[in-house]
């Protein structure tokens, strides 16, 4: 299958939407740490090769084109904090960062291709949702590495504070290892407590009695 491309880009050119920029999120599946966005507009002219969705391209790949995205393209990094996703929900949170995140734009797109099945409520620019945008347009698709490149090293800073979860390599997932180690460590500030697995640890000593 082919990865993605320029085209929806394109036809809103074409329709007088100009600039378009791509946002994606990262990080609404794990047990700890921020849910972290970006928005990217590309210049046409200036795609870096080899862009693709971000869980296709192995670390390093990633990596590499982190630093060619933000050379030729105008970029945008958001977070929404564990704090904010236990008050107000992961879906939530994700959509925080998004509007966050095309906020900080230096230029107001014209159109905002969204990853996912989901307009953000608070996006008031006009927007489309993209089913797997990540595989389909490369503004997306930059997007999803410049927010998973930035999620990961924010991780990996965190497991330096925080030994033993192993979020320099399980990014905050819930694996063996990072759950293990919740039970035996406890939970951290940057555990999400709304999220099933952390809250049945912290409070499992409390559900026992009659």
């Amino acid at each position: 299958m082919s990865g993605p491309d320029f085209s929806l880009e394109h036809q809103a050119i074409a329709d007088g939407h100009a600039p378009i920029a791509g946002v994606d999120e990262v990080g609404r599946g794990p047990l700890a740490g921020p849910v972290t966005a970006a928005a990217v507009i590309l210049d046409p002219a200036r795609i870096p090769a080899g862009l693709n969705d971000s869980k296709k391209l192995t670390a390093r790949r990633r990596e590499a084109l982190f630093p060619e995205i933000l050379a030729v393209a105008e970029v945008s990094i958001a977070h929404a904090s564990v704090g904010e996703i236990d008050q107000i929900n992961i879906l939530r949170a994700s959509h925080l960062a998004m509007v966050r995140a095309v906020s900080g734009l230096s230029r107001r797109p014209g159109l905002v291709l969204v990853d996912g099945n989901m307009v953000p409520d608070d996006l008031t620019l006009p927007a489309r949702a993209v089913v797997r945008g990540d595989a389909l347009s490369l503004s997306v698709a930059a997007a999803s590495i410049v927010a998973k490149v930035t999620r990961d090293r924010i991780m990996r800073d965190l497991a330096q504070q925080f030994p033993g979860y192993g979020w320099e390599t399980n990014a905050g997932y819930g694996s063996k290892t990072h759950i293990a180690a919740l039970q035996n460590l406890g939970a951290t500030p940057h555990h999400r407590r709304s999220f099933r697995p952390v809250h049945n640890i912290l409070y499992q000593d409390k559900s026992v009695s009659p």
